[in-house]
């Protein structure tokens, strides 16, 4: 006789495979920035990731805990991998290992490992990163079909790790485009022409500005968006917290661009620029910082696209996906604590109260 298991006896994901799977999903939108920006995103990642197991490492040691098997978990090299992923291709080397390390000791280790810390690693590095970078953090290179001289593997490996290109061209004629003026993102470029008194649609004229957003970045977001959906679809995530993200971003964008559409973006814009699909369906889904009820995951969600536009319509910062995230790790704990189900056979206070029950 064949013996069946029970129907709730369900075989569950490990850690080590939720982190595959997350690094997985993650390689469309990674082969899409290598076909647009270069090799550089590759280096980063390399670096990234050799310098989390290295600092997870030496954290482990120094707490007196096993090391492999909780390098085995992927955490770190997730983290690092995230981080790579949203940082400019050329940027200096010892930037990324500053940057990855702080995420691994400070942002993570420092709150007592995995499962202990109330901020996402990734974007404390991040942060970090550009607050103290502003210039290497904001300047990416022109989309390989704009770029006057693109940039190859050679050349890239050299920037990244000397700070000068192999041969006699400079690095600024690297980051030239078909316009003349070094290329940033369209977030940017649109943040910057609106500065200097031009409206929308004029500074939407330049080359950089294509499709749903901008050359290059309109493919990376589909990419990241498809292998978001991916994860949805073998449930390592779930659906809620990224639907609520574009959501919120909606929620603001579509009434400014109603209210002016020569000064305000509009939402399909945000959608598919910067690290908005990157954001949505990697960076906000982290199950350690992110909040844990039904109710409270859209509150969440919707905080950090509200947050996003506001800060790339008002702010310093041309994309804010990073700072939306954290100031909502911030408000988890109370977010959970007013969100949380009622436990089951218990009438809540309210209720309680109108009946007059004690």
């Amino acid at each position: 006789m064949a013996l069946l298991s029970s129907p709730f006896a369900k075989k569950t994901n490990s850690v080590t495979q939720m982190m595959l799977w997350v690094v997985g999903a993650t390689l469309p939108g990674l082969f899409v920035l290598m076909y647009f920006f270069g090799v550089g995103v590759l280096v980063n990642l390399v670096i990234a990731c050799t310098t989390a197991l290295v600092a997870e490492a030496l954290i482990l040691k120094l707490r007196n805990r096993p090391v492999m098997p909780i390098l085995w978990d992927g955490s770190a090299f997730v983290t690092a991998w995230l981080l790579a992923l949203a940082l400019p291709p050329l940027l200096p080397w010892w930037m990324t290992v500053l940057g990855t390390a702080f995420a691994i000791v400070f942002a993570k280790h420092v709150y007592g490992g995995l499962g202990n810390n109330i901020f996402n690693p990734a974007m404390v590095g991040y942060v970090l990163l550009l607050i103290s970078f502003p210039l290497e953090m904001t300047t990416w290179l022109p989309p390989q079909s704009l770029a006057e001289n693109p940039v190859g593997a050679i050349e890239a490996v050299s920037i990244i790790f000397t700070g000068a290109a192999s041969n006699e061209t400079t690095i600024d004629m690297l980051k030239q485009g078909v316009d003349g003026y070094t290329m940033a993102t369209p977030l940017d470029h649109i943040k910057t022409e609106l500065a200097q008194g031009y409206r929308i649609p004029e500074a939407e004229t330049a080359p950089i500005i294509k499709g749903l957003s901008g050359a290059g970045w309109q493919w990376v977001n589909l990419a990241f968006l498809a292998g978001g959906l991916v994860l949805m679809a073998k449930k390592v995530i779930g659906w809620q917290i990224p639907i609520a993200v574009l959501l919120g971003m909606g929620l603001i964008a579509l009434p400014l661009f109603f209210a002016n559409s020569d000064y305000y973006l509009f939402p399909m814009f945000h959608g598919f620029a910067g690290a908005t699909m990157l954001g949505a369906f990697f960076i906000a889904t982290d199950p350690v910082t992110a909040s844990t009820t039904a109710k409270g995951r859209w509150i969440f969600g919707i905080g950090i696209g509200a947050i996003t536009v506001l800060i790339r319509t008002f702010g310093g910062y041309p994309d804010a996906i990073a700072f939306a995230v954290l100031l909502m790790n911030m408000a988890v704990p109370m977010i959970d604590y007013y969100t949380k189900p009622r436990t089951y056979g218990h009438a809540d206070k309210k209720r309680k109260a109108s009946e007059g029950v004690k």
